[in-house]
């Protein structure tokens, strides 16, 4: 089984990381976690040579993140919630998505891409609001072939209670683990 977690915090060791780390605690297989902060992926600058090529005319870390995303079997969007919306850096990332937009929609091809379970993991400062972050992680997640997406998991109010010690969302992150592995649908 392979994981992809793209992680959209800026904080190294915060809040959103402390929910990653505990999710890669019980994930069963190989993982790898994007960095979107402090990888080497340029936005989407629409040049539209998806819309006649497969793959993107940017070549960055995003061409080994392409074939990673084609051949695992789950995907996490994590992040801080920025303005009611994911973090910028991570939405950076989530435009370079288009070719698989551009692939189904524009050159109408049918995916051979991996059908993948999906997970969010948001978290806030404040007692916020999830929608709009959720919808958005979704919709990149759909493109991604998510055909099946965990219910959100959000830690709130880190200002106050870390999400290290946020029971709820502890117990949530340890059922996308599960839910990943199998363990329940």
């Amino acid at each position: 089984m392979k994981t992809l977690i793209l992680n959209g915090s800026p904080r190294v060791h915060g809040d959103t990381v402390s929910l990653i780390e505990r999710l890669t605690q019980s994930l069963e297989g190989e993982y790898r976690i994007v960095d979107a902060y402090r990888c080497n992926i340029a936005p989407c600058i629409d040049c539209r040579y998806c819309w006649k090529n497969s793959g993107c005319a940017i070549k960055d870390e995003m061409q080994e993140i392409y074939s990673y995303i084609e051949d695992c079997d789950n995907v996490v969007i994590a992040s801080p919630i920025y303005f009611s919306e994911l973090t910028g850096k991570l939405l950076d990332l989530g435009s370079r998505l288009q070719t698989y937009y551009s692939s189904k929609f524009i050159r109408k091809e049918q995916t051979t891409m991996t059908p993948k379970k999906g997970a969010v993991i948001l978290v806030g400062g404040g007692s916020g609001k999830l929608e709009k972050p959720y919808e958005t992680a979704c919709m990149l997640m759909h493109h991604m072939n998510c055909t099946n997406i965990h219910e959100v998991v959000c830690s709130f109010n880190t200002d106050k209670v870390p999400a290290s010690q946020d029971k709820k969302a502890l117990e949530e992150v340890d059922e996308i683990a599960g839910f990943f592995n199998g363990e329940n649908k």
